[in-house]
């Protein structure tokens, strides 16, 4: 088993559940309570968004904060980790919809994905073989 498949293994145990990655989109855009969360998840049963957002905090995606505490109740929010999906589940989207993706909002061109070093600033065009198998 390569390196790949074994991160690719590692982040399909965390997100790669039916619902998962629909309570993160439902999370993007600040806390929501129990409540909201099953309104904006179609479909999900409350036992079931319960034993998803307690894996998610576990594994460090979400946050819980009481608001309440007769009985207890939480606030659901994403941590920096759990907002780091927002980019893939654009990209999972566009490509969902066979779509360019978001437009630049200057001149309505469809932005592009690239692969680049932060330290150098230097665009990768294609990744190497290097490159993939840290993936």
């Amino acid at each position: 088993m390569t390196e790949v498949d074994t991160a690719l293994q590692s982040a399909l145990a965390r997100v790669g559940d039916r619902w998962t990655l629909q309570v993160v989109a439902a999370l993007l855009a600040g806390p929501r309570r129990f409540g909201d969360l099953q309104a904006r998840v179609a479909g999900i049963a409350p036992n079931v968004l319960s034993q998803r957002l307690k894996a998610m905090e576990r594994d460090g995606l979400v946050v819980a904060t009481p608001y309440q505490h007769r009985p207890v109740r939480f606030a659901y929010e994403l941590t920096a980790r759990g907002g780091e999906l927002a980019g893939v589940l654009q990209l999972l989207a566009a490509w969902a919809d066979d779509d360019a993706g978001p437009g630049h909002a200057a001149c309505g061109t469809p932005l592009t994905v690239r692969w680049w070093c932060p330290t150098c600033g230097v665009v990768v065009e294609a990744p190497d073989d290097e490159v993939l198998r840290q993936l």
